[in-house]
């Protein structure tokens, strides 16, 4: 039998992926903006209806959430005012000033870490590209907000 060479070459993915954008790693290489696959109807008409789809679940869910949080807080006010518990107001007191000034220290360097940057960068570029989808997306959500 004769000998086989067989030779491969290397793809180095980390450098392949280094200078790309998140959503084209996730998707697929030609998944650039929308503008460059859809007219402007059917950007808009994407927009508009995931937009009210996430509008209508965002109110949904926060009105459920609102609902348990004052229920809750209402049925603890219910539960120290019979005597069922005791709230240390002092301590309280204590962690709300530490929690502040915790917050002060943070938010006097007002920098922002070069992660979230570059993530809010690539936000940005993408909505910049995709300007008809997020003004469809806005309005579409702004809709199922109010329905």
């Amino acid at each position: 039998a004769g000998a086989k060479d067989d030779t491969f070459s290397v793809l180095d993915l980390a450098e392949y992926t280094k200078n790309r954008p998140w959503w084209r790693k996730i998707f697929a290489p030609n998944s650039g903006s929308s503008a460059e696959k859809y007219n402007v109807a059917t950007q808009l008409v994407i927009g508009g209806v995931t937009g009210w789809c996430t509008g209508f679940i965002f109110q949904k869910v926060g009105k459920l959430a609102a609902t348990a949080v004052g229920g809750g807080f209402f049925l603890l006010q219910i539960a120290n005012h019979t005597g069922y518990i005791k709230v240390d107001w002092n301590l309280v007191q204590r962690d709300m000033d530490k929690a502040k000034q915790q917050l002060k220290f943070h938010s006097s360097g007002n920098k922002m870490p070069p992660e979230v940057k570059s993530r809010v960068d690539e936000v940005i570029i993408f909505l910049k590209k995709n300007v008809i989808l997020t003004g469809g997306f806005a309005g579409g959500f702004l809709l199922g907000m109010a329905s």
